[in-house]
Order: structure tokens, then C-alpha cells, then sequence
């Protein structure tokens, strides 16, 4: 009996390769998230305390948060110097120093000094700590998803979308990791927690950081890049990237606005969520099963709306993403004050796991395929982090400001999730659709309709 034509295609090295890049994908988004989300909760629950004594509990928040927000700001710059590189050098190499980077970053995180041991250089070592994480992690999403998505153009053209998606569910899982180790030691009696326990899980970032260096060492380089450097169409030595993409700023800025929408609700309902919820009553190993269960859900929303981005395309299954969120975000944060922990994790499954994952899933292959090769790692690292900087940076800061100037109200939590999914919205709204590009083009692409 002769095998099947799909069997055979699926045993090819090529076939092969394309699962361990995904793999390691999704090992290097997974460590990204854990690292950030880790700190993100941490943040909310005693960072204030250990790091910034002496204020009002409401201020060590807010500035726990502004710390939370400098490794954002670092994005940026992180996508800039690693695309540089990446779009001249190759994206392997890059991928594995940010992964790095990351890991130990968030390892040094867990060994720092508390401002009892060593007063004010405590948080000035864990901004620049922020900092290098931040920069790290500017420059590891835009690799890992350009490997995947460009691997996967050989013989997984049409499923583009689907294949990203690796990368992708490196949040939701980091999510999952991050919470369940933190509320295992949340567990523990509060002096133990906040003597060493909450150091345990950013230790442990070690272990991931290790699994995804043995996975990603058996990655090959991408066979676009490969093939534009072998017909001269790679980023040439004497012109940064960057100065090519800013020429014409049109993709990187819509690109940033498409996913403002995902990343503001990411990071209003997990990292500032923790600190909402149990200032309204609720326990901590209730918050943290709520955002663990929201995370497992989007485990499976998340490759699903992929999924059916290549088959209706990227546009619509992103819009209807952020009108979700925004039809949502007044009655999700009614559930969260309803003060039922069976209502809060409803209400954060259905906002994140839901909503903000038919945002976030198919953005891997929609920033891909707004860029050609030869730029395609600084453009759409630039687009993806100026996103999370304005739409996970800062919205928990603001929203934490917001909340205590109003009296607790989650009013402005609502607001500011609608805002972030009107951007989005409209930004898709005039994208033309891109799911049929080929994705060999050295130049980068008018995305918007019309044009």
C-alpha cells in the first residue's frame, strides 16, 4: 500500500525542522511571558513592600508597576539592535543570545537584595535588571516568530497562521507556569513569602531557560533568509534596517496600533487583575487560580482563532477579537466586583481567555506579512514592542492611578480596555488583507486598504 501524500510530507526534514522551530518557539515566548508575568504578579502582591518601603501601599504599587513598565520601555530599543543584527546576521543567533538574556535576567531578579539590605540600590539594580530583560525580550519575539512563520512557508504555506500560533501560546502557557508556581508559594505563611518564597519562582526560570537553549541549538537557520542572502536581498551592511522601515513608517505604525487592543487587555487582566482583585476581597490563591484558568482556556482559543485566520483571513477574526473585548470589558469587570470567585474566573476566562486571545493569535503571521525579508525582523519586532509598550507598559500604571484617584471603581479598568480594542479595530478595519502574500518580497508592504 503506497502512503499517503500528506503522510510523506509530514516525515520530510524539512517537515521535521519546521516542528522544532515551532517548538522552540514556544519555549522562547513561554520563558518571555513567564519571566514578565512572574515579576507582573510578584509586583502586585509585595514588591511595593521589599523594594519601595515607606510609601503609601497605593504609591509601592504604582511604583512596583513603574518598574514593571521600564522593561517595556527597554522593548523598543531591544527590537531595534536585535533586528538590526538579526536582518543582517541571521535570525538563529539572535534567538539564542535573547533567550540568554531573559533567563538569566530573571534569575538575577530572584537573587537581589531586598532595600532593608541594601537601601536605595535595591530598586535601582531591579530597573536595570527590567532593563535588560527588556531589551532581551525586544528582540526574542521578532526571531521567534520570523523562524517559524518562515520555515513553515516551504511546505506549510497556507497554514501560516496555524504554525505561528507556536509562538503565540508561548503567553498563555508562560501564564499557566507563572501562575501555578507562584501560587504554590503564595501558599506559604506571609513572613516566609515575603522573606524567600517569592524568589522561588523566578529561580526556577533556570530550568526553562535550559530546556529552551538544548531545543533551540538543533534550530536551523531560515531558509528565506538564507536564500535573500544568497541573491544579495539581506539588510545591506551599510544601511541600518531600521533607517530602511522608518523610510516609509506606515507599516511599523499600524502594526503597533493592530495589537495595542491584545496587549492592553494581557496585561489588565493578569499582572494588574492580581492586585485589583485582592484589593477587593479576594484571596490570593483565588485570583491566581482565576488567571491560571483564564490562561488554560486561551491554550485553546488562541491556536483556534489562528486557525481560522488562515482560512477567513487575518482581518476579521482580529476584529472580531476586539469587539469582543470591548463588548466585554464593562460586564467583566462587573463580575470581578460581584465578589464571587466562581464570577471571577468566568469573567477573566471570557476577557482573556477568550477575547483577548482572538486578538493576540493571529498577530504572528499578520506583522510577518507586513514586511519582506530583508527587514522583516526589525519592522515587525518594532511594530509588535511599540505595542506592548504602550498597550501593556503602562496601562497597568494607569489604571492603577486611575482606580485609586476614583475610589476603587473598576470604571476606568473598563475604559481603558475599550480604548485599546477601538485601536485595534480600526487599525484592521483599513489593513487589506494578507493571509495570500507571499512572503519573499525584499521590500516592505502597503498594508493599508485602498492604498
Amino acid at each position: 500500500m503506497q502512503p499517503s501524500r500528506s503522510s510523506t510530507r509530514q516525515s520530510t526534514p524539512e517537515s521535521r525542522q519546521l516542528r522544532r522551530v515551532a517548538l522552540s518557539g514556544l519555549l522562547g515566548t513561554a520563558v518571555e511571558f513567564y519571566d514578565f508575568l512572574v515579576y507582573g504578579t510578584v509586583a502586585a502582591l509585595v514588591f511595593g513592600d521589599l523594594f519601595f518601603p515607606g510609601a503609601d501601599p497605593a504609591v509601592g504599587t504604582i511604583a512596583a508597576f513603574g518598574t514593571f513598565a521600564a522593561g517595556y520601555v527597554a522593548r523598543p530599543l531591544g527590537g531595534i539592535v536585535f533586528g538590526h543584527f538579526g536582518d543582517r546576521l541571521g535570525r538563529k543567533s539572535m534567538m539564542l543570545l535573547t533567550m540568554v538574556l531573559m533567563g538569566c535576567g530573571s534569575f538575577l531578579i530572584g537573587l537581589l537584595p531586598t532595600y532593608d539590605a541594601i537601601g536605595v540600590w535595591a530598586p535601582v539594580l531591579l530597573v536595570t535588571l527590567r532593563v535588560v530583560q527588556g531589551v532581551a525580550i525586544g528582540g526574542e519575539w521578532g526571531g521567534a516568530t520570523l523562524m517559524v512563520v518562515e520555515h513553515a512557508e516551504r511546505t506549510q504555506g497556507s497554514r501560516r497562521g496555524l504554525w505561528s500560533s507556536s509562538t503565540q501560546l508561548g503567553a498563555p502557557l508562560g501564564a499557566v507556569l507563572s501562575a501555578g508556581v507562584v501560587t504554590l508559594v503564595s501558599g506559604l505563611p506571609d513572613e516566609q513569602f515575603r522573606s524567600w518564597g517569592w524568589r522561588v519562582p523566578f529561580l526556577l526560570s533556570l530550568l526553562l531557560l535550559a530546556v529552551g537553549m538544548f531545543v533551540r541549538l538543533k534550530v536551523a537557520e531560515s531558509p528565506l533568509f538564507e536564500r535573500a542572502a544568497e541573491r544579495g536581498e539581506r539588510a545591506p551592511s551599510g544601511r541600518p534596517p531600521i533607517l530602511e522601515v522608518l523610510r516609509r513608517p506606515g507599516p511599523v505604525l499600524r502594526a503597533a496600533c493592530v495589537g495595542i487592543g491584545a496587549f492592553t487587555a494581557q496585561s489588565l487582566l493578569t499582572g494588574f487583575m492580581i492586585s485589583y482583585a485582592v484589593g477587593h476581597g479576594y484571596s490570593r490563591p483565588q485570583v491566581l487560580t482565576a488567571v491560571t484558568v483564564a490562561s488554560a482556556v486561551a491554550l485553546f482559543v488562541l491556536p483556534a482563532a489562528s486557525a481560522l485566520s488562515d482560512r477567513v483571513g487575518r482581518r476579521p477574526v482580529v476584529l472580531a477579537g476586539a469587539i469582543a473585548s470591548a463588548a466585554l470589558a464593562f460586564p467583566v469587570l462587573a463580575l470581578v466586583d460581584s465578589g464571587s470567585p466562581g464570577l471571577l474566573i468566568l469573567a477573566l476566562a471570557l476577557g482573556h481567555g477568550v477575547a483577548q486571545s482572538t486578538m493576540y493569535g493571529p498577530l504572528g503571521a499578520l506583522l510577518t506579512e507586513m514586511f519582506g525579508t530583508r527587514v522583516r525582523y526589525t519592522g515587525a519586532s518594532l511594530g509588535y514592542q511599540a505595542a506592548t509598550l504602550v498597550g501593556a507598559g503602562f496601562s497597568p500604571l494607569v489604571a492603577t492611578s486611575l482606580v485609586a484617584s476614583s475610589g476603587g471603581s473598576g470604571t476606568p479598568v473598563s475604559l481603558l480596555l475599550c480604548g485599546g480594542a477601538a485601536i485595534t479595530a480600526l487599525t484592521v478595519w483599513r489593513l487589506r488583507e494578507t493571509r495570500g502574500d507571499a512572503l519573499e518580497a525584499p521590500t516592505p508592504r502597503t498594508v493599508a486598504s485602498g492604498v
